[in-house]
C-alpha cells in the first residue's frame, strides 16, 4: 500500500497539503503496491478499459456533433428570432470559440481535482447549458450559452485522451486511442447529417432536444464507467484515507510533497501555447495546417447544403446525406491507421536506440495534405449540374481522409517534438484551430453565393494547396530546428 522513506531523506510537503498532516515530517510516502496492485489505474480489468474508452468517445462525439447540428437550423433560427444568416452562423462560431478556450483552464485543473471531476463536473455542465440553448426566446440567451456549452464540452477534447492513456500500458494503447480519436473527427461530419433530418419534419429546437436526450444517456454511462484513472490523484486519495485510518499524519502522497498552485498552472498553461506559437517556426506552420483543415470542414457545414441544394435541388433532409463522403472518408482513414503504427515499429526498430525520431510522425502527413486538396478539388470540378450526384460526394471521401492523417501527423509530432511542453504544444494547436473554425463559417456563405459553387469550392482547394510542402519540409529540417529550440529535449 505505501513506500516507507526515511524522515531525514523526505522532500517538505507544500502548502497544498491537507491541514492534518504534519508539515515538518513526511517520512512515508504513498505509492503502488508493485506492478499488481489493483489500484493502479494500469490494472484495470480489460474489459473495463474498452468500456470506458467507448464511453469516453461517444461523450466526444456528442460534444463534436453538437458544434455542427446548428448548421441546419437556420430558417427555423432566422423566423422564430426574426435575425439574419450571419448572426445565426454564430450558434456555431461561438461553440467552437469555446472548445478553443476551455483547455487552458480544464486541463491544468484536471492536474489538482483529477481527471473523473473535471470530465463529470463538465459534462453535467454541458447537459445543463443546452437547457437555455434549446429554450431561448431569443438569439442573446441562445447564443450566450452556445459559448458556454462549448467551453464545458471541451474537456472531452482535452483530458479524456489521458483517462484512456492512463488505463492501456504503453504497448497497448495504440488501438484504444485510434478509437477514441476517432470521435472529433466524426462528431462533427454527424452533425449535418442528424441535424439535416430533425429540420426537414420537425422544429429546429428538435436538433438540441436530441442532444440533450444523448447527453442525459452519456452523463450516466460516464458516472458509472469512467472513475478516477489519474495515477497522482489516486496516490492523493489513498494517502489522505490512511491519515484517516491510521491517525498518523505522516503519511503523504508524492504529489502532495511538490509545490503546485492552480494559479501558477493557469497562468503557464494560458501563456506558454502563445510563446510557442510566436517562437518556434514549427509550432506556427503546422499549427496553420491543421487549423485550415478544421477551417475548411466547419466552411463547409454552410457550403456543401448550397452546392447540391443549388445544382442538384436537394432538400435539407438530403443536403445532410451530402456529408457521408467525408465521413466514410474519416473511417477509411482510422481504420488504416494501423498500417502506419506498423511502419513507426519498423523505423524504430533500425534506429540504434531503438527509439524512431519525432520526424517519422509526419508520414502520414505526407499522404494527408495531398488527399485534403484533391478532395476539395474533385468536389469542385464534379459540381456542374450534368455531373452525378454522387461523383462530387466520393470526391470529397479524399478530403475526409486526408484531415485524419493530418491531424494525426501534426498532433503526434508536436508531441514527440516537444515533449518537455507537450499540453502546450497540442492547447497552441487546439486554439489556432478553433480560431479558424469560428471564424471560416462566418464568409462561408457568402463566399459560394459571390463565387458560385465550383469557384468557391476550387479556391478552398488552392489554399490547401499551400501547405502541401510543410511535412515534407519538415520532415528534412526539422531535427535541425529542434536542435536549436529550447522546448525541445
Amino acid at each position: 500500500m505505501a513506500t516507507r522513506a526515511p524522515s531525514n531523506e523526505a522532500s517538505p510537503p507544500s502548502p497544498d497539503l491537507e491541514k492534518d498532516v504534519d508539515r515538518k515530517d513526511a517520512g512515508f510516502v504513498v505509492g503502488w503496491e508493485g506492478k499488481s496492485d489493483p489500484g493502479d489505474p494500469l490494472n484495470t480489468p480489460h474489459k473495463r478499459r474498452w468500456v470506458m474508452t467507448w464511453v469516453l468517445g461517444v461523450a466526444c462525439a456528442c460534444v463534436t456533433c453538437c458544434s455542427s447540428m446548428a448548421s441546419a437550423t437556420y430558417p427555423g433560427m432566422e423566423a422564430d428570432y426574426g435575425v439574419g444568416r450571419e448572426v445565426c452562423t454564430l450558434s456555431i462560431s461561438l461553440f467552437v470559440a469555446g472548445l478553443g478556450v476551455g483547455p487552458l483552464f480544464l486541463g491544468p485543473a484536471s492536474e489538482f481535482i483529477g481527471r473523473s471531476r473535471v470530465l463529470h463536473l463538465s459534462f453535467a455542465v454541458f447537459w445543463l447549458f443546452n437547457l437555455p440553448v434549446a429554450f431561448a426566446n431569443n438569439i442573446a440567451v441562445h447564443l450566450i450559452f452556445r459559448f458556454f456549452t462549448g467551453f464545458a464540452g471541451s474537456a472531452f477534447l482535452s483530458v479524456s485522451g489521458g483517462a484512456v492513456s492512463d488505463v492501456f500500458p504503453n504497448h497497448l494503447v495504440g488501438t484504444p486511442m485510434m478509437v477514441w480519436s476517432a470521435a472529433p473527427f466524426i462528431g462533427p461530419t454527424l452533425g449535418p447529417l442528424v441535424s439535416g433530418f430533425i429540420n426537414q419534419n420537425m422544429s429546429w429546437r428538435w436538433a438540441y432536444y436530441v442532444i440533450i436526450i444523448w447527453a442525459a444517456i452519456m452523463m450516466a454511462l460516464l458516472l458509472l464507467f469512467v472513475p478516477e484513472t489519474y495515477s497522482p490523484e489516486l496516490l492523493r486519495r489513498r494517502a489522505s484515507r490512511m491519515r484517516k485510518e491510521t491517525g498518523d499524519t505522516r503519511w503523504v502522497a508524492p504529489v502532495e510533497m511538490t509545490e503546485r498552485h492552480i494559479g501558477q498552472a493557469l497562468l503557464k498553461s494560458c501563456k506558454t501555447p502563445f510563446i510557442l506559437l510566436t517562437t518556434q517556426m514549427m509550432v506556427l506552420f503546422l499549427d496553420i495546417w491543421s487549423a485550415l483543415v478544421l477551417g475548411i470542414l466547419y466552411l463547409s457545414f454552410g457550403g456543401l447544403p448550397y452546392i447540391f441544394q443549388t445544382q442538384y435541388g436537394f432538400t435539407v433532409e438530403q443536403s445532410g446525406l451530402c456529408f457521408l463522403g467525408i465521413g466514410l472518408g474519416q473511417v477509411l482513414a482510422v481504420l488504416s491507421q494501423p498500417l502506419f503504427h506498423r511502419h513507426y515499429r519498423q523505423i524504430a526498430a533500425r534506429s540504434p536506440d531503438g527509439i524512431a525520431p519525432p520526424e517519422s510522425r509526419l508520414i502520414p502527413g505526407f499522404f494527408g495534405v495531398i488527399a485534403c486538396p484533391l478532395g476539395l478539388l474533385l468536389l469542385g470540378l464534379l459540381s456542374f449540374e450534368n455531373v452525378p450526384w454522387i461523383l462530387p460526394i466520393l470526391g470529397s471521401l479524399f478530403f475526409g481522409v486526408g484531415m485524419v492523417y493530418s491531424f494525426t501527423s501534426t498532433f503526434t509530432y508536436l508531441v514527440d517534438a516537444y515533449r518537455p511542453v507537450a499540453a502546450s504544444a497540442l492547447a497552441s494547436n487546439s486554439f489556432l484551430r478553433s480560431a479558424f473554425a469560428a471564424g471560416f463559417p462566418l464568409f462561408g456563405h457568402q463566399l459560394y453565393v459571390r463565387l458560385g459553387a465550383i469557384g468557391g469550392t476550387c479556391l478552398l482547394a488552392g489554399l490547401m494547396a499551400l501547405t502541401i510542402p510543410l511535412p515534407f519540409v519538415f520532415y528534412r529540417i526539422g531535427a535541425r530546428i529542434r536542435q536549436r529550440s529550447p522546448f525541445s529535449p
